[in-house]
């Protein structure tokens, strides 16, 4: 049988098991190895490098070795009795383990353990080159640790520094903005961008489902024009009711949500849950705890902040309606606060999501992270009952009797596979999506100025005659569009007119749609 190590064999022996998986599993085996999969690592280790068979020797074992699990660690230490901790930070007063986790009990609790304030010199709650931390750690005395935790303890994600989030944290938008502006003009970008914002709003309703709806595709866009990067922290309950307002327009309620609220599909007759949002009366402290997040981690990686931030907020899922284009406009807001991405430019994600069916299943995907382990773990602790009627109006019938196990899962989310996945969305909406926007206007413009060499008129005639030319790469002049357009009955004119147009859009690059 294989002997665990670290977090795994502290979880087998307290039988305290996290909801979501250890990135790293560490056992014995006869030689070093390692093994990865799905960004998960099984870390293999020989004899010498066994612990003393203790919570501390793992504990040791588990903050050198492998990846910090705040989730386990607040389920932990709630449980465990703190004599065991203290014992140990009593015989190693000075050590850098101890220090840490007596710290991280504390943090995490709220409680104060029953020894005497540490010595040594004062080292970091968490490595800064494996973690996304604090831009300004703050020196805690008591034990001689620089508090960096990115987060508070009503609130605190964890992303590690994966390879793939080292590289998004390289990846700067605003170089990437300027080359695109290089190679098209500011113009072109600017007027792009008009579009692009109503491309976003209409692709994030496409999310939910409800891109048919146009009188708020266009109330969203407004919003995001109007709001993103604007005003106060958009995490504040009022300024985050006015954004809701905004998006929503006449709504039956909102605010911040004081009823039960699940993420579900329909099934036949049935009801399925996806997702379990956390009791109401913890939204309050989870928001605040996002707003000090985003605060103690300002400059640091935009990319990662948006990403925190977004699905963050569609974890906590605070308001009674329109989280999910809330979360969305977290992304852009974040960006453009901290200069990333200047006004007036929004980057379409939402877009991109949307872009194709495999797109749209990986950001599902990227959510089932969180939502799939937390059901898994939860599944018999939700039914369908008696209707309540709750404080902000709401009436349900929806019963779930885990939320104070759960919250240390709504607390301390791993959103490492998250800031990747962000990461590369937006990157592939600059390089993509906003390329492909500036590459069109810029070849339209070419396509006008080569029909209207032969044939003049406005603008909204030209594009006409543009889009049907070049619908499903047909390049001809159809009969419906000479008998519109009476002088592209004339083969010359016909003949020069297709020319222009096929130019305009094939000139050094591959045949793109020109139709919206």
């Amino acid at each position: 049988m294989t002997e665990s190590l670290g977090f795994k064999w502290i979880s087998e022996q307290t039988r305290i098991v996290p909801v979501q998986a250890f990135k790293v599993v560490s056992s014995l085996g006869a030689t070093r190895k390692s093994l990865h999969a799905d960004g998960l690592a099984q870390e293999i280790y020989p004899a010498q490098f066994r612990p003393e068979p203790t919570i501390p020797g793992h504990l040791t074992f588990a903050l050198k070795y492998e990846i910090v699990h705040l989730e386990f660690l607040s389920r932990l230490f709630s449980t465990i009795d703190p004599g065991i901790l203290e014992e140990w930070i009593r015989n190693e007063p000075t050590g850098s383990f101890a220090r840490r986790v007596g710290f991280l009990y504390e943090w995490l609790t709220g409680k104060r353990l029953d020894v005497p304030d540490a010595g040594g010199n004062y080292i970091a709650a968490l490595p800064e080159d494996k973690y996304l931390t604090a831009a300004r750690p703050v020196n805690h005395q008591r034990w001689r640790v620089r508090d960096n935790m990115p987060g508070a303890p009503g609130f605190c994600p964890i992303v590690y520094r994966s390879q793939q989030v080292a590289a998004v944290e390289g990846y700067d938008c605003a170089k990437a903005l300027s080359d695109l502006e290089v190679e098209y003009g500011a113009d072109l970008l600017i007027r792009s961008a008009v579009w692009l914002t109503t491309k976003e709003s209409r692709a994030s309703f496409a999310i939910e489902h409800e891109e048919k709806q146009v009188d708020r595709i266009k109330r969203f866009a407004a919003a995001m024009a109007e709001r993103c990067g604007k005003g106060n922290d958009p995490l504040d309950v009022d300024e985050l009711t006015a954004l809701q307002t905004a998006i929503l327009g006449r709504a039956t309620r909102y605010g911040l949500r004081t009823s039960p609220v699940f993420v579900g599909h329909s099934s036949g007759y049935a009801e399925m849950v996806d997702y379990v949002a956390p009791h109401w009366n913890h939204t309050g402290e989870l928001l605040t705890g996002l707003q000090e997040f985003l605060a103690r981690t300002r400059q640091r990686s935009s990319i990662l902040r948006a990403a925190v931030a977004s699905f963050g907020f569609v974890y906590i899922h605070p308001m009674a309606d329109g989280n999910g284009r809330i979360s969305r406009f977290l992304v852009n807001d974040v960006l453009r606060r901290d200069g990333a991405v200047p006004e007036p430019f929004i980057l379409p994600i939402s877009a991109t999501i949307t872009n194709t069916t495999r797109a749209k299943a990986e950001y599902d995907h990227a959510l089932e992270k969180l939502s799939k382990p937390l059901l898994s773990a939860y599944k018999d602790r939700y039914q369908f009952g008696q209707e309540v009627s709750y404080e902000d109006g709401v009436v349900s019938n929806f019963h779930f009797d885990a939320y104070h196990e759960a919250l240390h899962v709504w607390r301390y989310p791993d959103l490492t596979s998250h800031a990747e996945y962000m990461g590369e969305v937006i990157q592939m909406t600059i390089q993509d999506e906003m390329s492909k926007e500036a590459m069109y206007l810029r070849n339209l413009e070419r396509a006008r100025e080569g029909v209207k060499n032969w044939l003049e008129g406005p603008n909204t005639d030209i594009d006409r005659i543009i889009r049907s030319v070049s619908q499903g790469g047909t390049w001809k002049v159809s009969d419906k569009l000479a008998k519109e357009f009476p002088a592209l009955a004339e083969a010359e004119v016909a003949e020069n007119v297709v020319k222009a147009i096929w130019e305009a859009f094939n000139q050094g690059t591959n045949s793109i749609s020109t139709s919206r």
